[in-house]
């Protein structure tokens, strides 16, 4: 005897399952289920309303859906037919997600919010600082957090190669998806260049517009953790930050060197002015084991991550921990090269352990009260 046919209940109890790989909702609650057919064969056809044309997710979202359905009792056979919403669905949709907010709203700026902001600073380039936050963000998305990176060092962005992401933003009305790679969603003012454009030619007002587009216009769901990788310094992006998120907590990036242990203990002063608060220091390049007898070899000098933990401290009257010290690693580098972070790729690497050990120190750590509605009255 066959089976009998699915009834439509089933099918769209089998596609709430399915979530919408750039919103992470389910795509009956984002009404993009347009139809469900089925046949007297048992053949289902399901109409899905892509966000908009050409979505790069076309293939995924079929995938997903026919996977959904194909395993229900009495189903012989599933058409995906795709078509696009309009202006008015989309409109519709954009005002869900938001839950009803206004445009220009920062979601991590708000007193409801439990995402952690952390701003991964250095007082100069070079220090490996992208380098750290990239592989930060990817341990704590292996970890099972939900997690964003954005770049805001929008002249020497380089996280998108770091993480290996290959996809573009996807704009539905006002509001954008970023796309993501493992399992981190990214936003970099890279993606953003004309075609040919090698260059961003951006002043300071500008970069503050450019920063709160990324924060504001950028639907990032329902996150665990932001991560912001700051350019270096404390120029117009560190002070726009401040202004935008005030919550964002700092993790300072140094180098065993004391010169640029002073540079950047000159960056964790910036708190003092912007009322952030610096949770940590990270101390990269701390020493090469050697490949002979693996003994730690001091190539960078000694003591610079402590000093600057140690002074930022005294100035803040708060326990600035040191969080770790990262050794030198070539694989850092390639993996960097080559898209596939060192703690994914080799998480026993000694470089890894100390990375997923930061991570981890950051990811105990809860949201704090400052800014939160309490929902207390007196009597």
């Amino acid at each position: 005897m066959s089976s009998p046919l699915p009834t439509r209940d089933q099918v769209m109890t089998a596609l709430a399952g399915v979530n919408d790989p750039e919103i992470g909702r389910p795509i009956t609650e984002l009404g993009m289920v347009k139809s469900v057919e089925i046949g007297s064969d048992g053949a289902v056809a399901v109409g899905v309303y892509l966000t908009v044309a050409g979505c790069p997710m076309r293939d995924t979202i079929t995938s997903r859906v026919t996977g959904a359905v194909a395993p229900l009792a009495g189903v012989t056979g599933v058409r995906v037919d795709l078509d696009v919403m309009s202006e008015e669905q989309r409109k519709q949709l954009q005002t869900q997600i938001r839950g009803g907010a206004p445009e220009r709203v920062i979601p991590f700026a708000q007193p409801s919010s439990l995402t952690k902001v952390y701003a991964i600073v250095s007082g100069k380039g070079g220090v490996g600082k992208s380098s750290v936050t990239v592989n930060l963000a990817a341990s704590l998305a292996a970890a099972g957090h939900k997690v964003a990176l954005i770049d805001a060092d929008i002249y020497g962005h380089s996280v998108p190669r770091m993480l290996g992401v290959t996809g573009a933003p996807t704009k539905v009305q006002d509001m954008i998806m970023p796309p993501a790679a493992k399992g981190v969603k990214v936003i970099s003012a890279g993606m953003l260049k004309p075609p040919g454009q090698d260059a961003l030619p951006i002043r300071g007002p500008i970069l503050h517009r450019l920063l709160e587009q990324f924060l504001a216009d950028f639907y990032w769901g329902d996150l665990d953790y932001l991560l912001i990788d700051m350019p270096p310094g404390t120029g117009d992006i560190a002070l726009s930050l401040a202004r935008l998120v005030p919550g964002a907590e700092l993790v300072i990036v140094t180098t065993p060197q004391l010169a640029a242990a002073e540079v950047a203990q000159r960056a964790g002063t910036l708190v003092t002015q912007t009322h952030q608060r610096v949770i940590g220091v990270i101390e990269n390049m701390s020493y090469l084991l050697c490949p002979h007898c693996g003994e730690p070899m001091d190539v960078f000098g000694v003591g610079g991550g402590e000093q600057v933990a140690t002074a930022l401290t005294k100035l803040t009257g708060v326990d600035v921990p040191l969080l770790g010290q990262i050794p030198i690693d070539v694989r850092l580098r390639e993996g960097g090269d080559s898209g596939t972070p060192l703690v994914l790729s080799d998480p026993e690497a000694p470089a890894s352990a100390q990375l997923i050990k930061i991570a981890e120190s950051l990811a105990s750590k809860g949201r704090g009260l400052a800014g939160r509605m309490l929902s207390l009255s007196p009597r």
